[in-house]
């Protein structure tokens, strides 16, 4: 398998020392390259790379700033690079693969080169698993229900408030007040109407501490609370958007058009 690669950096030699390092890792492409994190998050969402070598220090938008650019597609692997330790730690709350020093030493990017292979393997294994229940969803929704199992559960069990550490504070959230989240590999956005934060969990984690009478996945990267909906509008293939009390609109794929059949009487 072939991992693209873009690197973003506004250092020139920075980006050539690394295209030389990465030159041994056969199936490392490197397909295009950034220095600036604009233009980074507009050459994500159009080549939808595999991997990311992403600097952190940056003028304008930062690396942080990239991966909260990229939160509404499916995102690449991150892989933090910075003269600058101090953002170790932020770097690991953003899921980032691994975290490297400049200059890059030659044995930790080998190592980080492994762990990317790792999680490229893993997410395949997931994403065919998550393809078989869209399908499922789908041809035979009667059946995909029983493989939830959360609906016969008590609401007691159920988060009544979350906790979110993001950028180093944390916020005490009612669940509640949520509108919808989306999904970004292992890190979840929540949006409240007012605000968004950014939460390191799965999806499949986090669905499990929401009560499922309340809130429903409508797109594999999307939930959304059914208390805040006030609006279905159709849309093209069957799909729909639902216009939430924000203003939000959130699509409904196919797969999950059962969720609005609630909705029309």
């Amino acid at each position: 398998m072939t991992i693209r690669t873009i690197l973003v950096d506004d250092e020139k030699l920075a980006i050539q020392g690394l295209q030389l390092r990465l030159q041994p890792f056969d199936d490392v492409e490197v397909i295009d390259t950034c220095s600036n994190g604009r233009e980074a998050i507009r050459k994500i969402k159009t080549e939808k790379p595999d991997l990311v070598f992403l600097d952190i220090q940056m003028p304008g938008f930062d690396g942080f700033s990239v991966v909260k650019g990229v939160m509404e597609i499916e995102p690449p692997l991150f892989v933090f690079v910075t003269a600058y330790e101090e953002h170790a730690i932020r770097a690991f709350e953003a899921n980032a693969v691994n975290y490297l020093m400049k200059p890059v030493d030659e044995d930790k990017l080998a190592d980080t080169v492994e762990r990317v292979r790792q999680r490229l393997s893993e997410k395949k294994s997931a994403d065919d698993a998550e393809h078989l229940m869209d399908v499922l969803a789908e041809v035979a929704p009667d059946r995909a229900a029983d493989f939830g199992g959360e609906n016969a559960e008590s609401a007691e069990r159920f988060e009544r408030l979350i906790n979110v550490k993001d950028r180093g504070q944390i916020f005490r959230v009612e669940v509640e007040s949520i509108e919808h989240i989306e999904a970004a590999g292992d890190y979840m956005c929540i949006y409240t109407g007012d605000n968004s934060l950014i939460l390191r969990e799965t999806m499949k984690d986090l669905e499990r501490r929401l009560d499922p009478r309340k809130f429903q996945r409508v797109h594999r990267s999307t939930i959304v609370n059914l208390d805040q909906v006030r609006q279905v509008k159709p849309h093209t293939n069957g799909e729909c958007f639902l216009v939430l009390d924000s203003g939000a609109e959130v699509k409904v794929s196919r797969s999950y058009r059962d969720v609005v059949a609630r909705f029309v009487h």
